[in-house]
């Protein structure tokens, strides 16, 4: 029988093991020490083992895991109801991961308008570079060649639009779209900021129409951009919100926001979870929110965010055969690379810096938002060194 290995090669693994992590940095089998500026693929927000997060899951550990969402638990209606209290929603549904959350929010979507009696409203217009996640409806939502290769039939139901442009998103709305679902900062495909003012249109538009918006705030949210959640800078609220990644710092958590009126159609039987909304998970998401609601935390984001910026603003001008332009928000940015960006994130890792490749050429930064100024300066240096010896033979 052929060597086929253990864990199924669906990753592009890099051979390093990592063994242990402590704030900003992670340390592999042989010692070395990496500055985390990947944090699990923007997941470790608040750094690596924070004492407080640690400490509230391990007293959780040595009192109950689950019970199954057939029991109440203290610890998740207290973080629905802190949840409620910060955004727009008045209701929220607990799950494991991110696109289990945008399933919950997809399902919400089409509920509603078959509650309602209008249930021919199914379709939902989503955008191209947009990323939702692996499953078969959050792949037939971004209709990516990479992702959807070999697994068609994809599912109907959506209608690609191209983000920033309102018109191109009224061609594509008819009398059978439920919704419109986008990333307010594109993640995955390469770190995009909507255009002034296109959040707004896309809010007008559904009302005009009477359809749903739902916000994927999976990569984007609790934090990275400099404030609670990306879309509270156009000053527009979503009908439905999907959230994940830095809610649990790393501990598996995502959570479907909604309205009341978005959420009718979400009545006994209709949904479930077997694990979501466990105890541990849901004591993490209470002990990350008490940081990240401490008074001047998001302020302090948003300045090192600033600072972050000038620094890769200013590679770009130094290293112009490496990188064309800077582009982000917070401390959400990424540097597009004129080489292949495969070749610039191996080239930072020789030089003890994670960072990861986005769509568009793009090398992203997701550093835990506690990263010190400190650490800023030793990233900034990591890149001035890789981008010289990639200048060099460029």
């Amino acid at each position: 029988m052929s060597y086929f290995p253990v864990l199924m090669p669906v990753y592009n693994r890099v051979d390093l093991h990592m063994e242990r992590g402590e704030g900003a940095y992670v340390f592999d089998d042989k010692g070395n020490r990496y500055l985390d500026f990947l944090v699990g693929v923007g997941v470790v927000s608040l750094g690596h083992c924070h004492p407080h997060v640690v400490e509230a899951l391990k007293k959780q550990a040595e009192a109950l895991w689950t019970v199954s969402n057939l029991f109440k638990t203290h610890s998740g209606e207290r973080l629905a109801q802190r949840l409620v209290d910060l955004t727009f929603a008045d209701t929220v549904f607990f799950q494991n991961s991110g696109v289990e959350a945008w399933e919950c929010g997809i399902k919400t979507m089409r509920k509603y308008f078959s509650a309602t009696g209008k249930p021919e409203r199914y379709r939902v217009v989503t955008f191209k570079g947009n990323f939702h996640g692996r499953t078969m409806t959050a792949i037939a939502a971004s209709k990516s060649d990479k992702m959807v290769g070999g697994f068609g039939p994809l599912i109907d139901g959506f209608d690609l639009a191209e983000f920033g442009d309102i018109e191109s998103v009224r061609a594509v709305v008819t009398d059978e779209t439920a919704g419109i679902a986008i990333e307010p900062i594109v993640g995955e495909g390469g770190f995009k900021v909507p255009p002034a003012g296109f959040l707004r249109q896309i809010r007008e538009l559904c009302d005009e129409k009477g359809m749903l918006l739902m916000f994927d705030e999976v990569q984007c949210g609790m934090g990275r951009s400099g404030k609670l959640f990306a879309h509270e800078w156009d000053g527009v609220v979503p009908d439905i919100m999907c959230i994940a990644k830095a809610l649990g710092n790393g501990f598996p958590i995502g959570a479907c926001l909604a309205t009341a009126k978005a959420a009718q159609g979400m009545t006994k039987g209709t949904h479930g979870s077997t694990y979501g909304g466990n105890p541990l998970a849901t004591e993490v998401g209470n002990a990350v929110l008490d940081i990240m609601t401490t008074p001047g935390f998001l302020e302090e984001v948003r300045r090192k965010g600033d600072v972050w910026g000038k620094r890769l603003e200013d590679l770009v001008k130094a290293h112009p055969k490496v990188f064309s332009s800077a582009r982000g928000r917070g401390l959400m940015r990424g540097l597009v690379c004129v080489p292949p960006n495969g070749s610039v994130s191996a080239a930072l890792r020789d030089e003890k810096l994670l960072a990861i490749e986005a769509g568009e050429n793009v090398v992203r930064f997701l550093p835990p938002l506690v990263v010190t100024d400190e650490q800023l300066d030793e990233a900034a240096e990591a890149i001035d060194r890789a981008a010289k010896k990639l200048g060099a033979v460029a």
